[in-house]
């Protein structure tokens, strides 16, 4: 019981000799990292204010805002230290040395941060666009410095690293789809009449853009049918809906309207052996 009574008194003792000598310079720090806190808010507020009136990107100024506002505690924090007598040389060596080795260790999450940023500072694509890339597709949703999200028609989320984004070949499309179709009218038929009944029947279609309008025309000869391509822009948030109901209504246009869709045809021939 003694013991644990004189460990009392010596840590009391330390304590009252800790604040005797070194309380100013306490205060003092304390009174510096707050007035730092407080400069760091003000510089993020008053960049996110400048860089909404210029309209910049709302991750890209966020980001600038707390790497400002990190930068400037950071400052007020050494000057912290250096008022509480801590050398702040031995300090800078070992965060040196950190930096180092979290660099080699994080070279994945800091090339989607470096990815990020190049999206968000060249425009690549923007919330609501759709784009096409690594065999994803869908529109997107969120960009952040680390990745980007897709949103598919299907109500799927498709989660991107921007390093995957930044350095391939990638389609936008914006707010739209081409759908792409195609098919087959007999060579008795005239091409010309199947074009315009097969271009009316996909402007009829519920949600099938008219600019830019349908594209229709002969994309090759067949064996047995002359190919006609149809091209036309949907919503992305509806592309298999409208594709769907645009191919069924190309589908009985052809049948109402004097045409035919003809299927393969073979003549075979029979000859006799001679024995």
């Amino acid at each position: 019981m003694q013991e644990q009574i004189d460990l009392v008194g010596d840590v009391y003792q330390l304590v009252v000799t800790f604040l005797v000598n070194y309380s100013f310079q306490l205060v003092g720090a304390v009174l510096v990292v707050i007035f730092g806190l407080l400069i760091g808010g003000w510089v993020s507020r008053l960049l996110l204010r400048i860089q909404e009136r210029r309209d910049v990107d709302v991750t890209l100024r966020q980001f600038i805002a707390s790497a400002a506002k990190g930068m400037v505690v950071g400052m007020f924090l050494i000057v912290a230290l250096s008022q509480m007598g801590v050398s702040i040389t031995p300090l800078i060596a070992a965060i040196g040395g950190l930096a180092v080795g979290a660099s080699f260790a994080m070279q994945g999450p800091v090339s989607n941060y470096g990815a990020g940023l190049v999206i968000i500072l060249t425009r690549m694509f923007k919330v609501g666009d759709t784009i096409s890339v690594q065999g994803c597709a869908g529109q997107v949703e969120e960009i952040s410095l680390a990745i980007t999200t897709l949103r598919t028609e299907d109500g799927e989320r498709i989660v991107i690293p921007n390093k995957q984004i930044a350095g391939e070949i990638h389609t936008n499309s914006f707010a739209f789809r081409v759908v792409e179709a195609q098919v087959g009218i007999a060579y008795s038929d005239d091409p010309e009449h199947a074009i315009e009944v097969i271009r009316a029947a996909v402007l009829a279609v519920d949600g099938v853009t008219d600019a830019p309008p349908p594209q229709v025309g002969i994309n090759g000869f067949g064996d047995s049918s002359i190919d006609l391509d149809y091209r036309f822009w949907v919503p992305t948030d509806r592309y298999f809906e409208v594709k769907h109901a645009a191919n069924l209504a190309v589908f009985r246009a052809i049948g109402t309207n004097g045409l035919n869709i003809p299927f393969p045809q073979r003549e075979v021939q029979l000859l006799n052996q001679v024995a």
